[in-house]
């Protein structure tokens, strides 16, 4: 999937794309992700507070490059279309990874996944003939067909 060539191109530093809370009450300092969540809360002090009206003109489509300049999502033409998604994919491939899975000790650097994968971890096995534990189906099978085959040609499991 390409990247609409008129999209306007944004490209963020680290920092500033896994910045958490950007926008920050002058009163209280509670910190928000969006400006227009902290106009709304600046309501509640009887501030000055003014949300962005939509354009009437249409809007032209944003997409995000990612910062690592290595990375395939770096060239505009493989952007990807929302803050969230970049922003994942920038924790998910090059960032640390933060949350452990108690059962396997799988890491991971989105905690959503960690999440996601913790209500599952340890919920089903798989198992082969030679004895191998698999918890994904995709590895048993892959294990089963290429290991396997081996065998036939005079390959040894070693597990």
């Amino acid at each position: 999937m390409f990247a609409d060539p008129t999209a306007e191109v944004i490209a963020l530093s680290p920092r500033t794309l896994m910045a958490t809370n950007r926008f920050v009450c002058e009163v209280c300092n509670k910190g928000f992700q969006r400006d227009q969540n902290l106009q709304l809360h600046r309501r509640g002090h009887n501030l000055p507070w003014k949300l962005k009206q939509r354009a009437t003109t249409e809007a032209r489509n944003k997409v995000y490059v990612c910062p690592e300049i290595t990375c395939l999502h770096h060239d505009p033409s493989r952007a990807l279309g929302d803050l969230t998604g970049i922003k994942k994919h920038f924790s998910r491939k090059h960032g640390e990874k933060k949350w452990k899975c108690d059962k396997c000790s799988k890491k991971y650097a989105v905690q959503s996944d960690w999440k996601a994968h913790s209500k599952v971890c340890g919920t089903k096995e798989y198992t082969c003939d030679c004895g191998t534990i698999f918890s994904r189906y995709v590895l048993f099978i892959s294990w089963s067909y290429f290991a396997h085959e081996l065998l036939e040609y005079g390959g040894t499991c070693y597990h």
